[in-house]
């Protein structure tokens, strides 16, 4: 077996001077799986391997419909390293049953459980590499990053976003699909070591854990509202030719397997909801829609129009969507909460001090939308019990509530903070992703 792990030829960036680049996987790039049979040989050598197996997955984001698995990667000791094609071999079943009690350790694993899922391949124990760099504190948690500072060797990441769908794929990107799996075993034993001396390994595995039985996010609603800069529309008829457009959108994306944005992207279903037109002739003439794609559906366009000129105005979209179980915005509580308000601030300064002192970032000691629902409303009466135990119903774990349970029950009833300039606490949890 040849060491891949070979010395910089070039000039490194200084941060990469003492890195080793991982060039060519250990045991060379595998043949793509296709057939049932190769398939069969993959998954009885997964079966006799040993340790751990990592697993990877390569999506077409941005430039197929939905988030669905083109290439799936695994690796593991006494096994080497397999690179199956989805598309060829759809049901990987009996090789989730293969690995069945064995410990799947994955990089930012929310990101691929779901198209994983999609093929049966679901794990029974988990390791999240990435979710193991927050817990440990450390400032980047990219693969390629922690790659570099945990084991010295440089990862490219240069075939990140290309177009997995095509076929055949390029043997650079192989070599890049098949580099992703190749350390990741080894970066877990780093993280596992370090979470273990620092007291930290059992909230990691019950966090692993949280993110492998987590349910499907619930569907959002209106979610035609999230079209970039659909905030600048103002008109409800406006927003009805928003709304009418994004969904002859979806349903053109999905029956060509495009991703939107490459069928429509939103600025045009915003220019169209600001100007209105009031023909096909004259959406035709707009510059958002005289590109090829565009004029090719340009008849679903101006049907979408059309018919969201011609709503009664009862059945215009407002403005404002519906808040369903959403807090309002915490700028506004001063007003609409006064005491919320007062006690959200308490509760944020009391995660931050306690983030800083455990080495954590602030959304992975406790997620600021629990911080919110707990100041809004908090349990009657406020004891450290009663907090724990609305903190449990939100869904924080039991690590998170041993040591937030206790400090929070005191913010909730301690005064307003005084703050010598407002603007000098930034309000990270609004900016935090959910």
């Amino acid at each position: 077996m040849t060491d891949a792990r070979t010395e910089v030829d070039t000039d490194p960036e200084p941060e990469a001077a003492e890195l080793r680049q991982l060039l060519e996987p250990a045991d060379g790039v595998p043949d793509v799986v296709t057939s049932p049979a190769a398939l069969r040989r993959v998954v009885d050598a997964m079966a006799d391997g040993e340790g751990p197996v990592a697993v990877d997955a390569e999506r077409a984001s941005g430039y197929r419909f939905g988030q669905h698995a083109y290439l799936v990667q695994l690796r593991r000791a006494g096994a080497g390293t397999a690179l199956i094609d989805p598309r060829q071999c759809p049901d990987l079943s009996e090789l989730s049953a293969a690995l069945d009690g064995v410990e799947w350790v994955l990089h930012a694993a929310n990101q691929d459980l779901a198209c994983l899922a999609e093929l049966g391949l679901v794990p029974s124990r988990l390791f999240d590499t990435e979710l193991a760099g927050r817990l440990l504190g450390r400032e980047r948690v990219g693969l390629g990053p922690m790659v570099a500072n945990e084991l010295g060797l440089g990862l490219a990441k240069e075939h990140s976003a290309v177009d997995w769908s095509v076929r055949p794929l390029a043997e650079s990107w192989l070599r890049y699909a098949a580099l992703d799996v190749e350390v990741l075993v080894e970066l877990r034993d780093v993280l596992a070591r370090d979470l273990e001396g620092s007291g930290k390994l059992a909230w990691a595995l019950e966090e692993f854990e949280a993110v492998r039985t987590a349910p499907p996010p619930s569907p959002r609603v209106d979610r035609w509202r999230r079209t970039s800069g659909s905030h600048l529309v103002r008109a409800p008829r406006g927003l009805a030719i928003v709304r009418e457009l994004w969904h002859a959108r979806e349903i053109e994306a999905e029956r060509a397997d495009i991703s939107p944005g490459r069928i429509l992207p939103d600025a045009a279903i915003v220019a169209a909801a600001q100007s209105q037109p009031a023909s096909r002739g004259e959406l035709a003439g707009m510059r958002e829609y005289r590109n090829r794609g565009a004029v090719r559906r340009i008849t679903v366009w101006a049907d979408a129009v059309e018919r969201a000129l011609a709503l009664d105005a009862g059945d215009l979209p407002p403005r404002r969507g519906p808040l369903g179980d959403t807090l309002p915005p915490p700028r506004s509580w001063t007003d609409k909460n006064p005491d919320g308000a007062v006690r959200l601030d308490n509760v944020r300064a009391r995660v931050r001090d306690l983030a800083s002192e455990h080495h954590l970032p602030q959304e992975n000691l406790l997620t600021p939308d629990f911080q919110r629902r707990l100041a809004w409303a908090p349990p009657k009466p406020i004891t450290p019990g009663s907090v724990g135990e609305e903190l449990r119903r939100l869904g924080a774990r039991e690590w998170q509530v041993g040591l937030v349970a206790v400090p929070l029950a005191e913010a909730l009833l301690a005064p307003p903070l005084l703050k010598a300039d407002p603007g000098a606490d930034p309000d990270v949890s609004e900016s935090s992703g959910e």
